[in-house]
């Protein structure tokens, strides 16, 4: 790799100087209550909603993992980045009710739709969740990108990276988050969609790419007789995991809350699906890229998960090196912010203020800062064990997430469609759910130890897509068959919590909310997944 220059130093010096001036603006603004820490007092518009559900989702791993996928033939898990049209149900599906119940978390959601049970539950899993996936892996993508690029030890590049994003984030709340957000989306998407244009005009356009590596290559659906991704449980898990991550999980969906209305809330979710389906022009076709150019012998890498950082380093001149630079940098800051201000939400008004409810607004403000230290110390920890898990960083995330989701997507779902589901269901099914997830997982990290052909060898060994679908159906059993052995909810505490139990007047106010050019846009979202879709398929190519 080619290190950075003069000129490329000015660029990200600049870039720095203009988040953290932005982030410092933010911070003089007095934080003055726990809605304006941690939602930015609801009060923010739809492109900036939008800016943050993207800048949140694509990190570091995002970068570096689906670039390697493109390189490195794991073609199907591209996905993953047509999940657009699961976060428009984001806005039409699952936002009304989130913004009607006046909640600052999801766990809280489940309190008012169940009982206090589940939001324990929901509140502990979410915390593990995010340090098993998303601190640890942002953390350790940072790292990897941030040494490469300034040519220092990854430990000391990953805690350096964690101390700067997590000074702002503490200090600024989420206002200061999707401000810098906002910023950071910008320069990502400039930054890798130059690489993109020039990594093809190297070479040689698309035509010469397919035909260098062939057009097979190209296919992300595979037989389900396929070993590592058959086609109909890579589509369903996929769902699974999609409808928790865009529709239930706390970084995302606090984003949405941030909005000063329900009709800026569900733009910025449509406007956060269309740069959703950016990720595939932006990474995965840069790492195809780099794998035409290795096999055209202009490029050399050791590893599919080096081949962004090698391609931008060999490929771009002096200033925009820089740039793109800036932009990793930048997902990996903006997926660390996420995730350190909403495990503090979690921490401070669905554990703490439960155990504390007396205490004031500033010393639950205090509470939220104080418990971002702790979350990034353990996901610093769990580093290590992430390589024994998977060969690729992207893979090992959605692993993990397709052992997690299962029952807090069944949860949710049944919630919000099914008024018969009722507080022992759900209990049963989260606190289940937990202990198969986290013993296939914890199956999965001990396999090599088991003897070849024994029980528990061969469950370790399932396929973690063929595993999570049937264990979405389990949960979806489970609470239905559970809830039918007590009594159903009353329709009090169901009042406009399901689409059952929703009043006239909010069916109104819900309509009232979008217009004519709400829905085309989302169909226009709809139609280019389904396109993409086709065009890496065998139908296409």
């Amino acid at each position: 790799m080619k290190g950075l220059d003069t000129l490329d130093w000015v660029v990200i010096s600049a870039y720095f100087v203009i988040l953290l001036g932005v982030a410092w603006w933010v911070i003089k603004q007095k934080q003055k209550n726990t809605e304006d820490y941690f939602l930015a007092g609801r009060n923010i518009g739809w492109f900036m909603v939008g800016a943050s559900i993207f800048a949140s989702n694509i990190g570091s791993e995002h970068v570096v993992g689906l670039a390697g996928n493109g390189a490195g033939d794991k073609m199907p898990l591209l996905i993953y980045e047509l999940h657009a049209w699961i976060v428009l149900m984001l806005g039409w599906v699952f936002l009304p009710f989130y913004a009607r119940s006046g909640v600052f978390t999801m766990p809280e959601f489940l309190e008012k739709r169940f009982d206090a049970r589940s939001r324990w539950v929901l509140s502990i899993v979410s915390l593990i969740a995010y340090i098993l996936t998303k601190v640890s892996v942002t953390i350790y993508a940072g790292g990897v990108v941030v040494s490469a690029l300034l040519g220092i030890p990854f430990w000391i590049g990953a805690v350096a990276t964690v101390a700067l994003t997590g000074l702002y984030t503490i200090l600024g709340g989420m206002r200061a988050v999707v401000y810098t957000e906002t910023i950071q989306a910008i320069v990502l998407v400039l930054g890798a969609g130059i690489l993109s244009f020039m990594g093809l005009e190297a070479v040689g356009g698309w035509g010469e790419l397919k035909e260098t590596i062939g057009v097979d290559y190209f296919n992300m659906w595979r037989p389900n007789s396929d070993p590592d991704y058959p086609w109909l449980p890579l589509f369903l898990t996929s769902t699974i995991v999609g409808i928790w991550y865009w529709c239930t999980d706390q970084v995302i969906v606090q984003r949405v809350l941030t909005a000063k209305s329900i009709k800026a809330g569900r733009r910025g979710s449509i406007f956060g699906a269309l740069l959703k389906l950016m990720p595939v022009f932006l990474f995965l076709i840069p790492g195809v890229v780099a794998l035409g150019l290795k096999m055209q012998g202009k490029l050399d890498w050791n590893s599919p998960d080096e081949a962004f950082p090698v391609l931008m380093s060999n490929l771009l001149p002096s200033g925009l090196r820089g740039l793109v630079a800036a932009g990793l940098l930048a997902a990996l800051m903006s997926s660390l912010a996420s995730v350190f201000n909403s495990c503090s939400t979690l921490f401070t008004l669905d554990i703490y203020k439960k155990l504390k409810p007396n205490k004031p607004e500033e010393e639950l403000v205090k509470t939220g800062r104080t418990a971002t230290f702790f979350v990034v110390g353990l996901g610093l920890l769990w580093i290590p064990v992430i390589t024994r898990l998977s060969d690729g960083l992207y893979e090992y995330l959605q692993n993990v997430q397709a052992y997690i989701s299962p029952p807090i997507t069944a949860v949710f779902l049944l919630g919000i469609f099914y008024k018969r589901i009722n507080a022992n269901g759900a209990i049963a099914t989260l606190v289940g759910g937990l202990i198969i997830g986290f013993s296939k997982l914890t199956l999965e990290i001990m396999k090599s130890s088991f003897s070849e052909g024994s029980f528990l060898f061969n469950l370790a060994d399932v396929n973690w897509l063929v595993f999570a679908a049937y264990f979405f159906a389990l949960c979806v059993a489970i609470a239905v068959i559970v809830s039918m052995f007590y009594p159903a909810p009353s329709a009090a505490q169901l009042s406009g919590l399901t689409f059952g139990t929703v009043t006239a007047k909010q069916k109104a106010d819900n309509k009232s909310s979008y217009t004519i050019w709400d829905i085309v846009a989302s169909v226009l979202v709809v139609l280019i997944v389904l396109y993409i879709m086709i065009s890496f398929s065998t139908l296409s190519l």
